[in-house]
């Protein structure tokens, strides 16, 4: 492995004049097909764990969500068509000569996941799921088996970086707090299909949200305006707890597009735009560790979905944030640090064909002075890709 080592070209976000951070939250349709492509493939590894002792072949990332037709209104309106989800991708359908019932599993997976994430969803009623995951070739079906150590499934890079920025932390904490279930449990008229997009101006933050309300719970415009002016007022309370002194003022703007005078406003049946307004798909939304951050080091590779043993394009992207996090915690001078992974397919995954890592350093320090910590940090970290398969599954990483 060749080891790229390098002052940051840029400073840290918190450093520059602007900066731009969104989220794409829990109940958005390209979350909840990332969300599904996930479930999927976790339920395709326990059935493979727990019937022949060992994770098989799939990649399952590819999901498509088509919005349905609804009529919302306060007190209650109908979904007249139901969202139709797609999903594709490769899955080994048997081994040994036993039979491997893939479209169950990933079906059973996508409902599962639907009724978990979204408190007003029926998905009886409110989906269709489909399953077009195929049988793998043989090239790559024979790869994934090969050797002690796994291969890389593909030719693909991962990005990550630390710390967080002020603005980072505080869109993640909003909408996690707006569609938390404590949240849900108190204010059930909030739908999950909340996006958050921040904007930092020097001091200021500003934040822009779309927040779905359910239809049900809102007798009327009046409770309609409540509810929003809730959402907005907690938002608020949120980024300024997170923020701390850091930031001077924080501008809240929710549901935008409403037109108050006439009565078009944010209302839904479900809680998501996937009823009717919006459609998703896997990929589309945000990267490993949950933001989509245009001022840092990312990709395009998308992480859900992916099997967790040797598919480089989900692996590298949760080690690249592991590694950026312990050089920060643990190097000397170092401020900040983001570290990009690239592989070539059959290469083993523990051996990348190149690590280029940035450091952001305090003044007068040298990166080169630090190699050898850095290069202790990335070898730790790649000696333990072989077992981060156990983490995923126990969804102790975020990938989305």
């Amino acid at each position: 492995m060749h080891v790229f080592l390098q002052r940051a070209p840029l400073p840290h976000p918190n450093q520059l004049p602007v900066e731009v951070v969104e989220r794409k939250g829990r109940g958005h349709p390209d979350t909840l097909c990332d969300a599904i492509a996930e479930e999927a493939s976790l339920a395709l590894c326990r059935f493979y764990l727990e019937r022949f002792g060992h994770i098989l072949h799939h990649n399952v990332d590819k999901v498509l969500l088509a919005a349905g037709r609804s009529s919302p209104r306060f007190g209650g309106g109908v979904v007249e068509e139901p969202a139709a989800v797609y999903i594709a991708g490769r899955g080994t359908d048997a081994f040994g000569g036993e039979r491997v019932p893939v479209a169950e599993l990933t079906v059973e997976a996508a409902r599962a996941c639907l009724t978990e994430r979204l408190h007003a969803f029926d998905c009886a009623r409110h989906a269709r799921i489909e399953c077009l995951v195929r049988p793998g070739s043989r090239e790559l079906t024979e790869l994934f088996a090969r050797g002690e150590t796994p291969p890389a499934n593909d030719t693909s890079l991962g990005a990550g970086f630390a710390p967080a920025s002020v603005l980072e932390r505080v869109v993640l904490a909003v909408e996690r707090e707006l569609t938390g279930p404590a949240t849900v449990a108190v204010r059930p008229a909030i739908g999950e299909d909340v996006k958050v997009l921040g904007i930092r101006r020097g001091a200021v933050i500003e934040l822009t949200i779309g927040c779905a309300t359910v239809d049900r719970h809102l007798a009327d415009l009046a409770a309609y305006l409540e509810t929003v002016e809730w959402v907005g007022e907690r938002a608020r309370e949120v980024a300024r707890e997170v923020s701390g002194p850091d930031v001077e003022e924080v501008e809240v703007t929710v549901n935008a597009a409403d037109d108050r005078a006439v009565g078009s406003v944010y209302l839904t049946v479900t809680g998501t735009s996937a009823e009717a307004g919006d459609d998703g798909q896997a990929g589309r939304g945000n990267r490993v560790g949950g933001l989509i951050t245009p001022y840092r080091a990312m990709t395009m590779e998308s992480a859900a979905g992916k099997n967790p043993v040797s598919h480089v394009g989900k692996l590298y992207g949760v080690v690249a944030h592991r590694v950026s996090q312990a050089i920060v915690e643990r190097v000397p001078d170092v401020e900040s640090a983001s570290c990009l992974l690239a592989s070539r397919i059959g290469r083993p995954i523990d051996r990348p064909r190149l690590a280029d890592v940035q450091l952001g350093m305090v003044a007068g320090a040298d990166p080169a002075e630090r190699r050898h910590e850095v290069e202790e940090i990335l070898a730790a970290e790649l000696a333990e890709v072989h077992g981060l398969w156990r983490k995923v599954l126990a969804r102790e990483v975020p990938l989305f």
